[in-house]
């Protein structure tokens, strides 16, 4: 495996950053998952343009043009002679003192990772997941905006931690008035009366690249109304199908949350079009790699 770092490559046991750097000290920094499907990147002016305002909303300058971080991510799938992949982009705060002072960091370090990923099994795509709603509150846009896609997940890992003691795969997590806003890792959706409905950004989400793909899909593709509004578990545990999506999960349907079988406990027919809708899409939209 080739790593990208501040514009050299490095094997993996060579591929290094300092102790001293902020995105370890701190988890001061911001990233992008992103992939790529037969021989493009999928989203990648998105998950770009989403990288740059994270680092904008954290005052990080990133120390490439968006061109040139482009044209750094297809040599980095290039070096590593790969068509189809997870690629990891972070942007550190870089190398500082023990303080948490970022003007003590001059330069930003930025590395690029390219390989593969598999979040759950593909037999959940045709099962459903099984989730837990759990205390771990989403944090609110008035402390860390969940719109910046930083280095600090310890938010979603203590939410995490509390779905692995339920034995469940993902958990969804609720904003400060017991809205739900998103799981530790994926957009939470739900079908009701032939509508689509996926939380507002303000209330605690992320803003979804594939979560967006997907809406579009939706609307333009099966002509399916789509809305961004408030809800709690109530509306999921009454819904007629929920499903998640994510770059790693892309969308995954769920077939139970706390217990409550949703829906008639299989995946539902508008998750299944949506799945295969977003799978024939990836297939053929991109940017080249070669």
């Amino acid at each position: 495996m080739k790593i990208y770092i501040d514009g050299k490559f490095y094997d993996r046991e060579n591929a290094k950053i300092s102790v001293f750097d902020h995105g370890l000290l701190y988890g001061d920094g911001v990233f992008e998952g992103i992939r790529a499907y037969n021989g493009k990147v999928f989203k990648l002016t998105e998950h770009l343009n989403r990288l740059y305002h994270s680092a904008r909303a954290i005052t990080l300058q990133i120390p490439l043009k968006k061109e040139e971080l482009e044209k750094a991510v297809l040599q980095t799938l290039r070096e590593n002679e790969l068509k189809d992949a997870y690629i990891r982009l972070v942007v550190t705060r870089g190398e500082g003192d023990l303080g948490l002072d970022p003007r003590k960091c001059p330069t930003p370090c930025l590395f690029i990772i390219a390989g593969k990923i598999t979040l759950y099994p593909e037999e959940l795509y045709s099962k459903g997941l099984d989730l837990v709603t759990v205390a771990t509150k989403r944090n609110i846009s008035e402390a860390v905006n969940p719109c910046i896609k930083s280095l600090n997940y310890l938010n979603n890992i203590m939410a995490k931690i509390e779905a692995n003691r339920a034995h469940a795969p993902e958990a969804i997590m609720l904003n400060k008035d017991g809205y739900v806003a998103e799981c530790t890792g994926d957009n939470i959706f739900i079908v009701l009366n032939q509508k689509l409905i996926t939380p507002p950004c303000w209330a605690g989400a992320l803003d979804g690249i594939t979560r967006g793909t997907v809406m579009d899909l939706a609307k333009n593709k099966l002509k399916i109304e789509v809305r961004e509004e408030l809800f709690t578990p109530y509306n999921i545990y009454t819904a007629d199908e929920v499903f998640l999506t994510g770059t790693a999960a892309e969308v995954i349907p769920v077939t139970k949350v706390d217990d409550r079988i949703i829906g008639n406990g299989k995946p539902g027919p508008i998750t299944q079009q949506l799945i295969q809708e977003f799978r024939a899409l990836t297939q053929k939209d991109g940017t080249p790699i070669y």
